[in-house]
């Protein structure tokens, strides 16, 4: 395998570019407007950079990656790769569209990966004439550091899908594991239940949220706590999330506290908006934004 298309510029899309090209894939990076993926490529320029200034990565490293990797408005183009790796927003409808779309254009035998970190495989490989080539890789924020892959298995994916992108995983330099399709697969349903009863005991003014995430990461070695990862995912990723996983489970566990939807309402989306559970305002001195009493 030598070509990867990503659909999708965003968080995920650019992150999952990099990786690839760095790994020495061919990789084609589509979004559906040239201003989404300019801002596609410069993050990963930034990504690159900061890596040099830490010695991790050298200048012929930051080139080669780079030129490994082109940029495209055009879906058909991309529909050409052997390893089509989608990261559109986490909505069905929109999924299965960009499926069907991708097999009209296609000619090729290609494995279709779908970047999800909640939504059902076997539902979206509805969309396709072709589903035992539909499987799920669900990656981390931020794919160029975090080292887990999460291949989801659909009803209908087979062994051979499975084994092709659990090779591609290695060759990103991530572990995979395999799952089978259940709402929130295996990362999404531990760590949403642990995300979600942090921000009930927040409202509950059990401990400040920095309190709450030092608990965690000092108390239980994570690397970073609950509320935390929860702006960097983005509030309202989680919020979509914690809703999918309440309708299909129907686990009190999953019902989004009051604190997570006002936050969403009032556009404090986490890191990306500038401030969430913290104020990220200041790269240098990050403040709680929000305290126990809110």
């Amino acid at each position: 395998m030598k070509t990867v298309g990503v659909i999708g510029a965003g968080t995920m899309g650019h992150g999952i570019a990099q990786v690839a090209a760095a790994a020495g894939y061919r990789v084609l990076l589509r979004d559906i407007d040239r201003d989404s993926l300019a801002r596609g490529i410069q993050s990963i320029e930034r990504n690159l950079a900061r890596d040099i200034q830490l010695g991790k990565l050298t200048e012929a490293d930051r080139d080669s990656t780079l030129q490994h990797i082109r940029g495209s408005t055009h879906l058909e183009e991309v529909a050409n790769s052997e390893l089509i790796i989608e990261a559109a927003p986490e909505r069905l409808e929109l999924k299965q569209e960009i499926l069907r779309e991708v097999e009209t254009h296609s000619s090729n035998d290609f494995v279709f990966a779908t970047n999800t970190s909640s939504l059902s495989i076997t539902e979206i490989a509805k969309a396709s004439a072709r589903p035992a080539q539909v499987v799920g890789m669900h990656f981390f924020n931020p794919v160029h550091l975090m080292r887990l892959v999460e291949i989801v298995v659909g009803k209908a994916t087979s062994d051979d899908t499975v084994a092709v992108v659990s090779e591609v995983s290695r060759r990103l330099r991530k572990e995979p594991i395999v799952v089978r399709d259940v709402p929130g697969f295996a990362s999404s349903r531990l760590g949403v239940a642990l995300g979600l009863e942090a921000m009930r005991m927040l409202e509950q003014g059990v401990a400040t949220a920095k309190d709450i995430d030092t608990a965690m990461e000092l108390g239980y070695n994570h690397p970073m706590g609950p509320l935390k990862l929860t702006d960097h995912v983005g509030l309202d990723i989680r919020l979509n999330i914690a809703e999918y996983l309440y309708r299909e489970l129907g686990s009190e566990t999953f019902r989004p506290p009051e604190v997570l939807r006002r936050l969403v309402k009032e556009g404090k989306l986490g890191k990306k908006t500038g401030e969430g559970f913290y104020d990220w305002s200041s790269t240098s001195n990050q403040q709680t934004a929000i305290s126990s009493q809110q």
